[in-house]
């Protein structure tokens, strides 16, 4: 078991066929059960939620994004209304990213060097120079439970010598971070190394050899395909401690979920259930769906039978095909609340399989009906299915 203080890790099942694990984080704010999605609140909230739909949903722990709240309202202002918890009235635990993410995917005109960078505002275009140590600053005064290191995120596409530079300099402002922090947060290195099986297994030992609190895999999901994802998490995996959680950043569709726990992954973070959500796309056990389209016009059932969510037990495919048409604001609240009920409760399932044993099973079951909507023409072939009065698609 991992413990620094109030927070501590313990493993409580495995799967005796994948490298799946069952265990329980505690943060001064709470126990999160893991394995265990992390809902995307950018600027102190999740799009359209309030923080008791989030709880009824299941969410556990909540992501803030640093970067975003640097810019506005300010960090300063955050610290002295008492802190993210209160500003944002979320009592649960709370996971804040480094800025690291956000500075070198949003930002303009930067400026990198070991001492960190220098970038312009996406929103203004002001003038800001964040390093390690500003990113655990910033961190502290927030008052996350969990806080990450300050790290360079590569483009996917950069070359080896390119990505080696970028992975030593992580390295030493992961250092400067562990140098840096006062405060008792549960601090998580990041391992990076880009497409390079070579530099992961590197920047993993390395970081180890640091004793983080916690271990993140970033630098994924940038637009590589979905293989080679998966092979950087199998070769990063067995190097990080087994008493420490690991966290892949930015996966959050239901398939690569089930991919990342069966490599042992703990955690994970992404907006794509919310974003797709506010854009009419929903998850159900086939695939997902585009509410938009003419097939739902006069749907008079939930978009998916047996779903437990607010939206599938109130109201008919039909009523959310019109909210959407008209842009009504609650079609984007009910959209999301179906999304994250999906995937929370997803998440609920994996755990309770691994400790019934039966998680091979279920992930089997599971992806052998669902189609992820980026691989093949599913949604196409659902909506033809509905308009013909196939059985499978009948709302009886």
């Amino acid at each position: 078991m991992g413990k620094a203080g109030e927070h501590s890790f313990e493993v409580l099942k495995s799967c005796p066929h994948t490298w799946a694990r069952a265990a329980t984080l505690t943060t001064p704010h709470g126990v999160v059960p893991t394995p265990a999605f992390i809902p995307v609140g950018t600027q102190a909230t999740v799009k359209s939620l309030t923080p008791d739909e989030l709880s009824a949903l299941g969410a556990k722990i909540v992501l803030g994004n640093t970067y975003h709240l640097y810019l506005r309202p300010g960090i300063a202002l955050i610290e002295g209304l008492g802190g993210l918890h209160r500003f944002m009235g979320w009592h649960g635990p709370l996971i804040t990213d480094s800025g690291g993410y956000q500075v070198f995917s949003l930002a303009r005109l930067r400026q990198v060097s070991d001492d960190g960078v220098l970038f312009r505002s996406h929103i203004d275009g002001s003038e800001h120079f964040f390093t390690p140590e500003l990113a655990i600053q910033l961190q502290e005064a927030l008052g996350a439970d969990i806080i990450m290191a300050f790290d360079e995120c590569p483009p996917y596409s950069d070359d080896f010598d390119a990505v080696r530079q970028s992975t030593e300099r992580t390295h030493r402002w992961a250092q400067r971070c562990q140098k840096s922090q006062q405060q008792n947060q549960a601090l998580y290195g990041i391992v990076q190394g880009g497409m390079f099986k070579e530099l992961r297994r590197h920047s993993a030992t390395f970081l180890t050899s640091l004793d983080f609190q916690g271990y993140a895999i970033g630098g994924l999901s940038l637009g590589e395909p979905k293989k080679v994802t998966n092979e950087i998490v199998e070769e990063t995996v067995p190097v990080l401690p087994e008493d420490k959680p690991r966290y892949l950043m930015g996966v959050g569709s239901p398939e690569d979920l089930f991919e990342g726990v069966s490599r042992g992954i703990d955690l994970f973070d992404s907006a794509l259930p919310t974003r797709i959500a506010r854009n009419g796309g929903l998850f159900t056990q086939e695939g997902r769906c585009i509410i938009r389209n003419a097939c739902f016009r006069d749907w008079d059932g939930p978009i998916e039978e047996g779903c437990d969510c607010y939206t599938c037990q109130n109201f008919s495919a039909a009523y959310l095909h019109h909210l959407f048409k008209c842009e009504e604001l609650l079609a984007y609240r009910l959209a999301t609340l179906h999304n994250l009920r999906f995937v929370l409760r997803l998440m609920h399932e994996m755990r309770q399989h691994i400790i019934d044993g039966t998680f091979s099973t279920f992930k089997d079951s599971f992806l052998a009906s669902y189609q992820p909507c980026d691989e093949d023409t599913r949604l196409a072939q659902k909506q033809k299915w509905m308009e013909s009065g196939d059985t499978k698609f009948s709302q009886g």
